[in-house]
């Protein structure tokens, strides 16, 4: 299901401007001021935080239609998470002012935005108990079936398959796993003809018997 509706798409970029950002250009900073949000029309973001170990934890990821900075626009404090083109991005910036009028005069869009923002405590909820339940390859299995659904593209070469344009220690981010443990899993995969990798992404091939894995 789509976040926003497309009267409510409308809204958003009638009172924005376009921006387009190259492949590893920051969007938003950790630390910064909440002064817009940014509505991604295409492409595929990042949002990761740093800790004081020099280790960064991925937190999620957004791509088309979904929107990135609006918790501290709505509660005023400082961007929790730094936000990254994963490659080249095209979006519409709305400041924060007219992003909260649209919220106060429009009931749906901010019920819109409210389910997103529940959606996502879900998918962090479930992430956490994943974690605890299952072993780092039906983790990751289940990373690379919901990141292929959601934010994959077909690929030309080989009908059927889906590249996921996300590099190993993203992956091992997001799956709370080891880079090391990332690369064991993966080849496993290859070798039973669910994945191939390459530098910065991997193809899922085999779908279903990815979600197999997954349920592992």
């Amino acid at each position: 299901m789509e976040p926003f509706s497309p009267e409510e798409l409308l809204l958003l970029r009638g009172v924005g401007r376009d921006r387009r950002w190259n492949r590893g250009e920051l969007l938003i900073r950790e630390g910064d001021r909440p002064d817009f949000v940014v509505l991604i029309i295409s492409g595929l973001v990042k949002a990761t935080i740093d800790s004081a170990n020099g280790y960064t934890s991925l937190l999620a990821m957004r791509g088309p239609g979904e929107l990135v900075g609006e918790l501290s626009c709505i509660d005023g404090r400082p961007r929790s998470a730094t936000v990254t083109a994963m490659r080249r991005v095209q979006g519409v910036i709305v400041a924060a002012e007219p992003f909260q009028r649209l919220l106060e005069r429009n009931a749906a869009l901010s019920f819109s935005v409210l389910r997103s923002v529940v959606a996502r405590l879900r998918d962090s909820d479930t992430l956490r108990a994943e974690h605890g339940a299952h072993t780092s390859r039906a983790r990751l299995a289940r990373l690379l079936v919901k990141l292929a659904m959601q934010y994959g593209s077909n690929t030309a070469a080989r009908p059927g398959a889906i590249t996921v344009q996300v590099n190993q220690h993203e992956l091992a981010a997001a799956a709370g796993a080891s880079r090391e443990s990332v690369v064991r899993c993966l080849r496993a995969m290859q070798h039973a003809g669910l994945v191939s990798t390459g530098r910065g992404h991997t193809v899922v091939l085999d779908l279903a018997g990815l979600r197999t894995w997954a349920e592992a």
